[in-house]
């Protein structure tokens, strides 16, 4: 049920009625003026005092139905004054996942969240971060990363929003065909909508649009450098700082795989691929044909692609950063220290020589990377026994190698770029404490892929097309989850990740320390002590790995592959 409520002016020859607002028995509102919301309010476990208000699947677009399929997300009118209320106390729906299956997730998913302290007005003015969650760019959802603790614990006050996108074949599906008649890198579009909506409305929930930090892990993590190298920077970027974890970056399909992608997801849907009219027959194609087509293209076929000028991304991410095409913005990038453990392949007795070659050589079962690149890569990273090796088997090197190709270096790179360019506000980390349900079923893995969001999201442990699951923390682990959403939420607010630290926290410094004209580039390790403190700490990173990561950035292997 919902109210209005009314003010009456009177005056000695006329009364005025003036709409004041909008109530609601099912919760808090906050009115859009086109739409208003009814929210949830809850208190974090663990944070006392502190109610957060959610408000969940709110629409930031029109659904991408019918002929809207395949294409820019469209505004929704956004004229007119609400009426009624519309209870958003829970999820909206998961865009459809790969592998899919039909009743699992949604066409019509472009939804965010938004959780703000229950005292926030629209005069509060406070900060706001972004979650983008990853994913490989065809699965996941904002549902495992909810965002209580962060708006609960930073000391000032913050708003937290996470955005649903397109994913797989809805999302990325390339080729000259939906050129023509589409729009490429849909999911891309999708998250920046979200973050033009948030531009648009997020004051009204107390939040300041021009305090935005966007943040997001492995394909989330590519999502937010794309977003900063966008339109070759060209065009205003609606966001001011960025955390990028684990950037994820597979290799970027090129024409001949986008191509035959699109042949296929077409021929399955039962669409001619030649016809000039294809892109029609796959508007109308029902939803089991295409989960039909997308379960028919291996894994990771849909993903963004190079759409050249004009496009949201007009050539590769790295090309853009070396060329300065791209927005300087506040920056944090890091990676997990066993990134690599989790896509080297196989398990420590398995790791050969060979096996490090098949890996770089047949990448996604597809050729990637010369000969002669992967002579010079095994020389960069000495076997074991060998002058100068700082690997004690070869699975240690695997690891690297593989964590380096497809994650450790572009938060090193993108750094480097945005201090060139004058940017002031830049800092590094690596995260060296395991996710423990994932360490204690496989203790080879370290610190594996997706460590990070274990401690920043409530032991968070995200399961394919099976929702998540959440895991209590012991005490060393809650120390830990608290230190890092404190720098995390600090940097968010300030540009600086130890303004708002806890007491005991080490003070976390800039990742580059020009004194005495010498280039010192440090990050923060982070990673578990006891139960009353962490033992993270700054380290130095070292001239080896800064070697090895100009060589996987260089223009001659970024063309093989496409990062």
């Amino acid at each position: 049920m919902y109210h209005l409520k009314w003010a009456v002016l009177s005056a000695s020859f006329l009364t005025i009625v003036v709409r004041a607002s909008l109530t609601s028995d099912l919760g808090p509102v906050v009115d859009l003026g086109y739409a208003a919301f009814a929210g949830n309010t809850t208190s974090p476990a663990g944070v006392q005092n502190s109610p957060v208000t959610f408000f969940g699947g709110i629409p930031y677009a029109q659904p991408p139905l019918g002929n809207l399929r395949f294409r820019a997300p469209k505004q929704l009118d956004e004229q007119g004054k609400a009426k009624q209320v519309t209870d958003a106390r829970s999820w909206g729906p998961p865009c459809m996942q790969f592998p899919a299956t039909v009743g699992v997730g949604s066409e019509d998913c472009l939804t965010l969240n938004v959780w703000k302290p229950s005292n926030a007005t629209a005069s509060s003015k406070l900060p706001v971060v972004v979650y983008i969650h990853g994913g490989g760019f065809y699965q996941g959802s904002p549902q495992g990363f909810p965002l209580y603790d962060w708006v609960a614990q930073h000391p000032g006050g913050m708003i937290g929003v996470s955005i649903t996108y397109r994913l797989g074949l809805w999302g990325f599906l390339g080729g000259p065909a939906v050129e023509a008649d589409g729009d490429l890198n849909a999911g891309l579009l999708d998250q920046r909508a979200g973050l033009e909506w948030v531009q648009r409305h997020i004051s009204q929930f107390g939040g300041d649009p021009t305090e935005v930090t966007i943040a997001g892990e492995s394909a989330g993590g590519a999502s937010i450098v794309m977003q900063v190298v966008a339109y070759g920077g060209t065009k205003p970027v609606p966001f001011k700082r960025a955390v990028a974890q684990s950037i994820g970056f597979g290799p970027t399909p090129n024409e001949t795989h986008v191509e035959l992608s699109f042949n296929t997801a077409a021929s399955v849907a039962g669409c001619t691929p030649s016809d000039k009219n294809v892109m029609d027959c796959m508007r109308n194609a029902s939803p089991g044909a295409l989960v039909s087509a997308a379960n028919h293209v291996p894994n990771g076929s849909f993903s963004p692609i190079v759409q050249g000028a004009g496009g949201i991304l007009p050539e590769l991410p790295s090309r853009l950063i070396t060329s300065g095409k791209f927005n300087k913005v506040d920056f944090v990038g890091g990676h997990c220290t066993g990134d690599g453990n989790t896509f080297a392949g196989g398990k420590p007795a398995q790791s050969r020589p060979r096996t490090i070659y098949d890996k770089l050589y047949l990448r996604d079962g597809r050729t990637w990377y010369s000969n002669d690149t992967i002579t010079q890569a095994l020389a960069l990273y000495p076997a074991p026994g060998a002058e100068g090796s700082e690997f004690s088997t070869q699975y240690e090197r695997a690891t690297a190698m593989a964590g380096d190709v497809v994650f450790t270096c572009m938060d090193w790179f993108l750094a480097q770029k945005l201090i060139s360019e004058g940017v002031k506000n830049v800092y590094g980390y690596s995260w060296d404490a395991p996710d423990t349900v994932l360490y204690n079923a496989n203790p080879y893995l370290g610190a594996m892929h997706t460590s990070d969001l274990y401690y920043l999201f409530d032991g968070t442990n995200t399961l394919v097309n099976a929702g998540n699951s959440f895991t209590p923390f012991n005490a060393s682990e809650a120390v830990l989850s608290h230190e890092a959403i404190a720098y995390w939420t600090s940097f968010a607010a300030n540009g600086d990740p130890s303004k708002n630290k806890l007491a005991a926290s080490p003070t976390w410094d800039k990742f580059a320390n020009f004194a005495a004209g010498v280039n010192v580039q440090v990050r923060m390790r982070l990673d578990r002590g006891n139960d009353s403190a962490t033992a993270s700490r700054m380290e130095t990173i070292s001239a080896a790995q800064m070697k090895r990561c100009e060589f996987w950035m260089s223009d001659a292997v970024v063309g093989q592959t496409g990062v």
